[in-house]
């Protein structure tokens, strides 16, 4: 269960992998006084197909469709090897915090994106000015990938291709070999991309909410 005053769907949510220990209606009561607790919307992560889908489906809930991110993402995975292309350099700059994740950056944004023991916040500039940014954080031989932003100013013009290379080959020194990154189902143009650099679909997931009566 997790809470970050809203930032994230994943940070807000249960994640329901596996085998709760008790019956799964009572695994979600649970997580509903949690979300209570700290001031958030009860929410479920749902794996696509996974056992545990239509145990929640059973007990009342229902695919959140009017979630922020989209009802419906994918996690995709690839080899770092196939698109690192220089190495990028991290620098907590305001710009990237800006471009990423808005213009006041709070408490819980700053947890959720720098927490992790080895991240990397690497962007691209023009006139000292941040024009694209993306957040790289290493877990065992995994670059999980996050907030990949460009500027509209500034797309389509290669960068966000070229600030993943960058990246990979950042993870590449840190001892990671695949990517793992989420993106929503209705973003074409950034799973075209993905694909170019040669990730594939691992799985899908969803939020689920409890149904309103």
């Amino acid at each position: 269960m997790r809470a970050a005053d809203g930032f994230t769907g994943r940070a807000n949510s249960t994640l329901t992998c596996g085998d709760p220990g008790v019956p799964v209606p009572d695994a979600l009561a649970v997580a509903q006084g949690f979300a209570r607790e700290h001031g958030i919307k009860p929410t479920a992560h749902v794996v696509n197909g996974s056992t545990s889908e239509q145990a929640i489906r059973d007990a009342g809930w229902t695919v959140d469709l009017d979630h922020p991110g989209g009802a419906e993402s994918l996690v995709m995975t690839g080899s770092l090897e196939k698109f690192a292309d220089g190495v990028a350099e991290s620098r907590d700059l305001p710009g990237w915090w800006e471009l990423t994740a808005g213009s006041e950056v709070s408490a819980a944004q700053r947890h959720v994106l720098g927490s992790s023991e080895i991240v990397c916040f690497a962007s691209l500039t023009e006139d000292e000015r941040v024009i694209a940014a993306v957040r790289g954080a290493v877990v065992e031989d995994v670059l999980h990938v996050a907030r990949l932003a460009v500027r509209p100013s500034h797309r389509r013009k290669g960068l966000a291709r070229q600030l993943m290379g960058e990246l990979a080959g950042w993870g590449l020194q840190q001892e990671a070999k695949i990517c793992a990154l989420q993106v929503a189902e209705h973003n074409e143009p950034a799973i075209r991309l993905y694909e170019e650099l040669g990730c594939t679909e691992h799985h899908r997931y969803r939020y689920w909410i409890p149904a309103v009566s």
